[in-house]
This record gives structure tokens, sequence and C-alpha cells, in this order.
């Protein structure tokens, strides 16, 4: 309860703008009201101890609800605010973008993913002239060979037409050092798409620290280009392992 003659949240928001406001009393706006024996603006407080916004909006819908004082409504209010702030942060890619580097990538990802508390693997389509169709979600979790198959990446990109890709995922870490598995990784699926003859373009690792190119690495090396030997037999046929991979992606059940 507000004692009286001291302005409450929305009063201020009114007479000195929400840019005055801190940040418990924007968040007490969204719950709009306190529980037994806790003022709002108190659990406000709480659920900004002791990571602040950051630490908020790691948290997941089933964390919110969980809270004391949180539940199912406040937890949903409080997830699109949250989601709404990073989509006004990130520039987003729509159908038709032309991508012109990794730059454009991270705009892109980096107010979403930087949060995350997990790694997502995402792919992007992209058309002939290199401009975005739409993009897929292929794995959550810590990235691996075995979570990020060819057959999950490539399978999306065949099934829509596609003449291209870029691969992403964040580092809940902060750090967007390219790791040993994410090298493998990326290299295997390069080799995968030369095979295929859809070309991986780029490897972009997001961060709260920025990003990297595994492409501008130099991991792409000697990879991306691919020989003809690896790609077709002496006569144009497909090779053995063209064949099976081929085989393997049209034989998997979908996920």
């Amino acid at each position: 309860m507000q004692k009286k003659g001291i302005p409450g949240p929305r009063e201020r928001l009114h007479e000195v703008g929400s840019e005055a406001l801190s940040d418990v009393e924007l968040v007490a706006l969204l719950l709009r009201t306190g529980s037994a024996g806790q003022p709002v603006e108190a659990l406000a407080r709480s659920l900004l101890h002791p990571g602040g916004l950051r630490g908020l909006a790691r948290c997941g819908a089933g964390e919110l609800r969980r809270t004391p004082g949180v539940g199912p409504a406040k937890a949903a209010t409080l997830m699109a605010a949250l989601e709404l702030g990073r989509r006004l942060a990130g520039r987003r890619l729509r159908s038709g973008d032309a991508i012109r580097g990794p730059e454009d990538i991270y705009r892109h990802f980096h107010a979403r993913l930087r949060d995350a508390p997990h790694e997502r693997f995402l792919v992007v389509l992209l058309d002939g002239r290199h401009r975005v169709q739409h993009e897929v979600l292929t794995s959550q979790g810590t990235l691996t060979a075995s979570l990020v198959h060819p057959r999950e990446v490539f399978r999306p990109a065949l099934r829509e037409g596609a003449a291209a890709l870029v691969l992403v995922h964040n580092h809940p870490s902060g750090d967007p050092a390219p790791s040993p598995e994410d090298r493998e990784v990326t290299r295997r699926l390069v080799r995968a798409g030369v095979l295929l003859g859809i070309p991986v373009l780029d490897h972009v690792v997001v961060a709260e620290r920025g990003y990297t190119s595994l492409r501008e690495e130099g991991v792409f090396a000697d990879l991306a280009g691919g020989s003809a030997s690896e790609v077709t037999g002496p006569h144009g046929e497909m090779t053995q392992e063209r064949i099976k991979l081929r085989g393997d992606l049209d034989d998997a059940p979908p996920r």
C-alpha cells in the first residue's frame, strides 16, 4: 500500500516521465500489485536482486512463477515486457533482407540471445542473392557434434529451396571466443554444405561482449570452396559420401 502523500510509480511517471523512474519503480508498474504483507515495490526489488535487469531478463517463466507473490499473470506480463525490449533493441531481419556480413547477424541476434541461459543453434536460410528466407532453431543446449547434426541443419534448407545459409549460436558465458567444439562443428557443416551444394557462408557466435565470425577466424579456409572430387566423381556422378548424406537427410524422420 502506498503511504499517504507519497507519490507512487504511476504518479511519478506522469509527473516526471518514465526516464526518471528507477528500475524498481518500472518493474512495480508492470506488477501492478504486491502480495500479502509485501508492497509491490518490495516485490519488484526482490525480483531485481541480485542480478538487476539483466538477471531478471535471464529468468524463465517457470522461475518467475516460483517467486513468492508472482503468479502466472505477473510472470506473463514481465516476460512480454522483456521480449518487447529485446525486439526493440535488435534490428530484426525480415524476409528479403540482404545479409552483407556478420555485423548484420550480430545486430539481429544480440538482444535476443545474450540473456539466453542455454546455447541455441539457429540457421538463417538465404536465397541465391543472399537474402533472408527465414530462420530455423535447430537445437538447444551445449553445442556438440551429436546435437548439431547435418541432418537437422540442412533438411529445412533443402525443403525450402535455400541457396545458402548462415549458422548462428550464442555463448551464455558472455565470451564470443569459439571453442574447439565450435570449430569442429563448423568444419563438419561446411563440408556437408559443399557436398550438398548449399554453401555455409559463415558461423557467427553471439555473446554479451560481442561476436566472432568463424569465417573471419579462418576456420573456413580450404573448406568452403571444396574440390570437384569432393562433390562429384570423375564423370560428374555423385560420390558415395554425397549419396550417403542425401540418404540420411531423406530417410531420417523429422524432429
